[in-house]
């Protein structure tokens, strides 16, 4: 697993595998699993599954993205699908066919493996009221998030979720993104960066993924492989029902706790779209997979998007407002 064990949700996806897979074979199927460092360390997985070191793992394709940018896109990029949007152009629109193909050339054969569902655009101790006030900020994040916030004047820093609290503390950071609030509530950052504010716009919905060494999945039986892609589909479906169960109830402790919750400007989600259609206009200039990749999820998620706004958000918001009625 690319996750701590502390990080339950995500920890607890691959064990929950490795139970259905071993009970489904009568104990014939067995999956040993094993966190970041034992043996291989987190933002190595891709390349450790793919050499074989290990046969398997869990976590985000944005681990290969340092090689090969597209495989972003198979997990989130700024602005792009929610999680409903991500599940429906995998299992339907075409998504799975086309990154069996990119993975391929990486050695690899991956299954999804569930979703955190839309992130919160973390922890700052001071709120950003204006684009101005991004220029210098030292902000933990990476991937495509931090491609497109650098465009601002903003410095990604590369730090571990353990250290991102004594960052904040010292300094050394002004804002630390993390995931939600069911696994940033364990962190404590509140008491040192306050200022909540949301959306995530780099996350709108990360999709994670069991991977495979190729050789290693081939040389399965196919009765095993489709186990693993039930009990993937399973245990997908059950991260994502979690992070929607856990997270209002956190956030509420959160706010209780002295989280200040602040929407972004809307002047710095306009500023960061266009930021992020000029990244992608020029990665997809110099590589031809991210390109297709992403004019078709691009296409996809248009079409999805008009068809939440006509169904879906029409009857979100009469229920935000039924609420409050009581």
């Amino acid at each position: 697993s690319a996750y701590a064990k502390t990080l339950d949700i995500l920890f607890g996806a691959p064990e929950a595998l490795s139970r259905i897979v071993a009970e489904a074979t009568d104990g014939r199927f067995q999956i040993q699993v094993q966190g970041p460092g034992e043996p291989v360390p987190g933002e190595g997985l891709l390349d450790a599954v793919a050499a074989g070191t290990v046969e398997m793992g869990h976590g985000p394709a944005t681990l290969g993205m340092a090689k090969d940018p597209t495989f972003a896109l198979a997990t989130a990029i700024p602005f792009g699908l929610n999680a409903r949007g991500a599940a429906a152009w995998w299992h339907a629109g075409g998504a799975a066919e086309l990154f069996a193909e990119v993975f391929a050339k990486a050695g690899l054969v991956c299954l999804p493996g569930g979703n955190t569902g839309a992130q919160m655009g973390g922890w700052f101790r001071r709120e950003i009221k204006s684009l101005a006030d991004l220029q210098g900020l030292k902000f933990r994040i990476g991937g495509m998030g931090g491609q497109v916030l650098t465009k601002f004047g903003v410095q990604p820093q590369a730090v571990p979720g353990p250290e991102i609290y004594a960052g904040l503390e010292s300094k050394k950071l002004d804002a630390a993104e993390w995931i939600g609030p069911y696994d940033d509530e364990r962190l404590g950052l509140q008491k040192v960066a306050p200022v909540y504010h949301y959306p995530g716009f780099w996350e709108g919905g990360a999709m994670l993924h069991f991977w495979f060494n190729a050789e290693k999945w081939k040389a399965l039986p196919k009765s095993y492989q489709a186990i693993l892609r039930a009990a993937a589909a399973q245990v997908g479906a059950e991260v994502q029902a979690k992070y929607d169960a856990r997270n209002p109830q956190a956030l509420r402790r959160l706010v209780a706790g002295g989280a200040q919750l602040r929407p972004f400007p809307q002047e710095v989600m306009e500023a960061a779209l266009k930021n992020a259609n000029d990244v992608y206009g020029e990665i997809a200039a110099k590589n031809a997979d991210f390109r297709r990749a992403y004019e078709a999820m691009r296409t996809f998620r248009n079409e999805e998007y008009l068809w939440f706004q006509v169904a879906e958000y029409t009857y979100d918001n009469f229920m935000i407002r039924a609420r409050a009625r009581g």
